[in-house]
C-alpha cells in the first residue's frame, strides 16, 4: 500500500470517522504533499476562528501500536514541561492514538496542533530581517538542548525502540544489497564502536533523530522554533541529534570553494549552536570530541533510510549520485561528510559518480 491509496481510501471510507473521532466538522483538510522517504499520509486542517491541526495517518507496518503510543506520549511530556513542540491532541475518546481498519488494514491516526510560523524553506531560507542569522543557530540548539534536558527525566509508559533494536548487524546485512559488502563492513565496524560507548542519563535518552529545517516551524516575528514530526525518535545518544545539526548546517555554505573558509564557517556555526544548546542542558566534551564518530552515523542512518524508502515503495535498490556519495564517504573513511575532502564539489555538493550496483 503506498500513499497515494491510503489517501484514496481515507478520502473515500476514513475521513467521516475521523472527522467525527478528533471532531474536525466543518474544518477544511487538504493533503499535504508527501515528501521522498514519507512514511505517513498528512493533512493540513483549517476552520476559521479555530486554531490550524495536522491530521496523520501511519500506514505502514513496521511501527508497532506501542511504539507509536511511546511517539505521542513522549510528545505529550515535551509539551507539558515546557518543550517547544507541537502538541498531540486527544481524540473525544481521550485517545492520543486512534486505530481504525478497514479492508484488514490497520491504520494509526492521530492529530496534533499545527505549529506557528513557517518553515525556512517556505520563507525562501531568508531569515527574520534586520536580525543576524547566528540568532537562528543559537535558536536550534537553545531549543534542542531543552528538549534533551526534559529526556533526561523522562520515564516513558510504552517505551520507544532503542537504536540498537533497529541499526544492528542482522538489519543492515538484511536490508542493504550483497554487491556492496565494504559498507556492510563499515557499519559493522561503526556499531561496534557505539557499542562500547557509555549510555548514561546524561548522554544516551529519547531523541527526536531527525531534527533539522523540514521537521519545525519559525515563527519569523520572535525567531521562536516549534518542533514536530517525532516519528523517527528514539532512545539513542543526544550526541546524533547535535551531529545532525552539524550535518544540516552546511547547506549555509556549501557553494564556497574555498574548503578552508567552509571549515571556518562550520566551526563558527556550531559553536554559535553549542552556545545555545548548553543554555538548556550540560553536555561533557568527552562526548562532544566525538562529533566525528557520531557525523558518520549520520551517513550510515542516510544510506539505511535510502534503501528502506526504495524497500518500503517496492523498488529495485539502486544508488543516485546523493547515495553514492554517501556510500563512498562511508567506505573511504571519510570524516565530515566529506565536507572538507577532495571528493566534495561546490557545484554539486554531496554527489558523486553513481554507484552501480
Amino acid at each position: 500500500m503506498n500513499h497515494n491509496e491510503v489517501a484514496e481510501i481515507y478520502e473515500a471510507y476514513l475521513s467521516p470517522l475521523v472527522s467525527e473521532l478528533y471532531e474536525l466538522e466543518g474544518y477544511e483538510t487538504n493533503l499535504i504533499n508527501a515528501h521522498a522517504g514519507g512514511r505517513n499520509v498528512v493533512y493540513n486542517c483549517e476552520k476559521e476562528g479555530a486554531s490550524a491541526k495536522i491530521l496523520r495517518i501511519a500506514f505502514l507496518n513496521d511501527r508497532s501500536r506501542d511504539d507509536l503510543l511511546g511517539e505521542v506520549e513522549y510528545i505529550q511530556y515535551l509539551f507539558e514541561h515546557g518543550g517547544s513542540v507541537s502538541n498531540v491532541i486527544s481524540s473525544r475518546k481521550g485517545n492520543l492514538l486512534e486505530e481504525i481498519t478497514h479492508n484488514n488494514h490497520t491504520f494509526f491516526v492521530c492529530l496534533f496542533e499545527k505549529a506557528r510560523g513557517k518553515m525556512l524553506v517556505e520563507n525562501h531560507y531568508q531569515y527574520r530581517e534586520g536580525v543576524p542569522i547566528t540568532e537562528y543557530y543559537y535558536n536550534c540548539g537553545k531549543v534542542l538542548g531543552k528538549l534533551h534536558q526534559l529526556s533526561k527525566g523522562y520515564a516513558a509508559v510504552h517505551r520507544r525502540y532503542s537504536f540498537f533494536d533497529k541499526y544492528n548487524v542482522e538489519y543492515i546485512d538484511n536490508l542493504i544489497p550483497g554487491t556492496l559488502p565494504l559498507v556492510k563492513e563499515k557499519m559493522v565496524e561503526l556499531l561496534k564502536t557505539l557499542e562500547g560507548l557509555d549510555r548514561n542519563r546524561e548522554s544516551f535518552g529519547m531523541v527526536h533523530f531527525d531534527y533539522n529545517d523540514g521537521n519545525y516551524s519559525i515563527d519569523f516575528d520572535t525567531g521562536q522554533i516549534t518542533v514536530y514530526d517525532f516519528d523517527n525518535s528514539c532512545y539513542c545518544w543526544y550526541m546524533f541529534d547535535l551531529a545532525g545539526l552539524w550535518t544540516h548546517g552546511v547547506g549555509w555554505i556549501q557553494f564556497e570553494p574555498d574548503a578552508g573558509k567552509r571549515k571556518k564557517f562550520m566551526d563558527n556555526y556550531f559553536e554559535t549552536v553549542l552556545e545555545g544548546y548548553k543554555s538548556e542542558t550540560r553536555i561533557e566534551n568527552s562526548i562532544l570530541d566525538k562529533l566525528p564518530l557520531f557525523i558518520q552515523v549520520t551517513v550510515m542512518e542516510g544510506i539505511v533510510d535510502a534503501f528502506e524508502v526504495m524497500r518500503n515503495n517496492g523498488e529495485e535498490p539502486e544508488c543516485d549520485e546523493e547515495l553514492s556519495y554517501l556510500i563512498k564517504c562511508l567506505e573511504d573513511d571519510i570524516p565530515y561528510k566529506g565536507f572538507f575532502h577532495e571528493v566534495f564539489s561546490c557545484e554539486e555538493p554531496f554527489e558523486c559518480e553513481e554507484r552501480n550496483i
